[in-house]
């Protein structure tokens, strides 16, 4: 265990250490407490016993005067066990009885367990008389009824001793489990924010090629005030792109402002824009600052830009222009210091071309053009995304653990060729945890059907491009797919394909076919 730091508030929640806390509870009426190493009482609200069982000690625990000595037993009882690795029987200040196990790891003395509340039946005579001297000693006559309770005090033999001495270390036992356990999602959630710290920009996850030149090229552009036309297929990313940018430009303190051009109708989309002033049309009631506007030293984001109007195009052309426009309804010519970007899934050169988009206005928008790459153009992705996607649904539902997916659930994921891209990807993943319930593996057959039984002829025919890239692409998909049939055995694998093992470990090797394993 690489941490010697004990997350004592996590011990009372388990439920193994609840029922063997409750038990010795019923049974004997004995108190089971955590101190640190220093002897401090751990794992109790606001460093107080929990419950004590036996109406002597709760009213100790309720006296300020007996608390402190109580504290200061368990600090004692925890510096008698420092250097020993087995059970102490001792006494506490008022007289009771107390077994402490020491909690060691590594080798290391992290504190104790200690149970406290009872008599010896060896020493019992001695001992109330002991408690009835610190009772009459230290509480009013008030007080002194507690006298009878004396009698019905727990007395254990050396065998009950020694059975409670046995559940303490099941409980000391359980708490190293539980550390242990912790301890392993802590370096495993350590090594993952290490991962991604390295391949995350702006909520962009990824270490492949593509997106590392993706992630450079953000980088350059953000300290311009340049506008970019960021291109890409629907669920690449584009918005996460572009609030990346502004988040690491000098505009950062300013309005991020987001337009989906492809939502309103051109009227309404020149209003949200520009802004109207009252009475303009029918329902404008009063004035109403455009979205231009709210942007202003900040940063507009014109998504679906493609799907513009050419009436709009010409009035976005003039606010790129020149930096002005007029609200609808007035004569009143406004400006505005904004950052464009601007987002589209189409070609716009080719809409240029076929005179569906204005060519002045590509030319202003494409000043820096930055191409989202597809997720099947970075397929060594993958694997990254579905462990981030897993662990953000874990934390959200308030701690849990991750589930992990079956390996032949991985490899479905990992040849299927995400139309949808990163999106479709994140939600598969929710589909995946909401339909697994309970189940801590995720087995293939809980796959949508489209990703589970997509064949090798659709990904093939599916495809653009020559013939040579089509051959590689079902060479690709051959060797992929007798690598997971042979469990990566490549002797195996190339005699079944009828070439030299130094053959298919270049092919492995140019196709980035390593076997891949997400993190559970």
């Amino acid at each position: 265990m690489a941490t010697k730091h004990v997350r004592w508030q996590d011990f009372d929640k388990i439920l193994v250490i609840n029922r063997l806390k409750d038990l010795v509870s019923r049974w004997w009426k004995i108190q089971i407490n955590f101190t640190d190493a220093r002897g401090f009482i751990r794992g109790v609200p606001e460093g107080k016993f929990f419950h004590p069982s036996n109406s002597i000690c709760k009213a100790i625990v309720k006296c300020d005067k007996g608390f402190d000595g109580c504290r200061s037993t368990a600090r004692q009882t925890t510096i008698e066990t420092t250097n020993l690795n087995r059970a102490k029987v001792s006494h506490c200040h008022a007289g009771f009885s107390t077994i402490s196990v020491p909690i060691r790891i590594d080798d290391t003395y992290m504190g104790c367990v200690f149970a406290d509340g009872f008599v010896a039946k060896e020493t019992a005579d001695k001992q109330k008389i002991q408690i009835k001297e610190y009772l009459q000693l230290n509480f009013n006559n008030a007080k002194l009824n507690l006298q009878k309770y004396l009698d019905s005090l727990t007395i254990l033999s050396k065998r009950e001793i020694t059975y409670l001495t046995e559940l303490i270390n099941l409980v000391v036992a359980e708490i190293l489990l539980v550390h242990r356990d912790l301890n392993n999602e802590k370096q495993a959630r350590a090594r993952l924010t290490q991962e991604l710290g390295k391949y995350d920009l702006g909520g962009m996850i990824g270490k492949s090629a593509p997106m590392q030149e993706l992630y450079h090229v953000i980088e350059r552009v953000c300290a311009s005030d340049a506008t970019v036309l960021i291109q890409g297929e629907n669920g690449t990313g584009k918005e996460l792109i572009a609030r990346a940018i502004h988040q690491n430009s000098s505009r950062q303190d300013k309005n991020f402002v987001v337009v989906n051009c492809g939502a309103f109708n051109e009227n309404l989309l020149e209003s949200e824009l520009f802004g109207h002033v009252k009475g303009s049309f029918t329902g404008a009631i009063k004035d109403r600052k455009g979205l231009f506007a709210e942007a202003d030293n900040g940063t507009l984001f014109l998504d679906e830009i493609g799907d513009t109007s050419p009436t709009m195009q010409v009035k976005m052309l003039r606010l790129l222009q020149e930096g002005t426009f007029t609200p609808v309804g007035s004569t009143k010519l406004l400006s505005s210091d904004v950052r464009i970007l601007a987002a589209t899934n189409k070609d716009l050169a080719a809409m240029v071309k076929s005179g569906k988009f204005r060519e002045d206005l590509y030319y202003r928008l494409n000043v820096i053009n930055i191409a989202v790459p597809s997720l099947r153009e970075r397929s060594e992705d993958i694997p990254l995304l579905i462990d981030h996607f897993m662990r953000t649904a874990a934390a959200n539902k308030q701690g849990n653990q991750p589930k992990s997916l079956s390996q032949e659930c991985v490899n479905c994921l990992l040849n299927h060729s995400w139309p949808g891209n990163v999106r479709e990807l994140e939600n598969e993943i929710e589909r995946l945890l909401v339909l697994a319930g309970s189940d801590n593996e995720i087995s293939a057959a809980l796959l949508s059907p489209r990703i589970r039984e997509a064949p090798i002829e659709n990904r093939i025919h599916n495809h653009r491009g020559s013939l040579r890239e089509a051959m590689e692409q079902l060479e690709k998909q051959l060797i992929k797919e007798g690598l997971e049939r042979t469990n990566w055995n490549k002797s195996r694998l190339a005699k079944e394909l009828n070439i030299s093992r130094a053959g298919l470990v270049m092919k492995v090797k140019k196709y980035q076919l390593e076997k891949r394993v997400v993190a559970p």
